[in-house]
């Protein structure tokens, strides 16, 4: 939330938290970026076209209709900023993590895997231009 209050400016909306990664969370374009060291797995952004063209034209203050470069590396830095934000956390709890760089796929309804033995949360959040996912698949070292 603090990296839409000051990167975004647009109002965002945190749903329930869901353990798993059976959601459906139709998404058009995903952003993944890989963690390893203590705790192993990825964070993952995934949006439906609207929301990341949305979210893309606010960050930039352009308008976006379509998923280009723009949009591919607004959703990456996102995704990277969220992954910046759980290193420096985990970091408190004596927890090293190194982060990979973020990774952009576009495609209809993706569904990135992860760690086949690790655990899953996904997090969806409301703008105005629909909802998408934030999404941690990990396991401890």
């Amino acid at each position: 939330m603090e990296i839409f209050e000051t990167m975004v400016f647009i109002p965002l909306q945190p749903g329930e938290r869901h353990m798993g990664s059976d959601i459906d969370m139709g998404a058009d374009l995903a952003s993944c970026i890989g963690l390893a060291g203590d705790i192993r797995g990825l964070i993952g952004v995934h949006c439906p076209l609207g929301v990341a063209t949305g979210i893309t034209g606010a960050m930039l203050g352009l308008e976006v209709d379509e998923i280009d470069d723009d949009v591919k590396d607004a959703i990456g830095e996102i995704a990277n900023m969220i992954a910046g934000g759980v290193k420096v956390g985990l970091a408190g709890n004596n927890k090293d993590i190194q982060l990979a760089v973020p990774t952009t796929v576009c495609g209809k309804s993706l569904r990135i895997g992860g760690p086949a033995r690790g655990s899953s949360v996904v997090i969806p959040f409301t703008v105005d231009a629909g909802t998408f996912y934030v999404e941690m698949r990990y396991m401890l070292s």
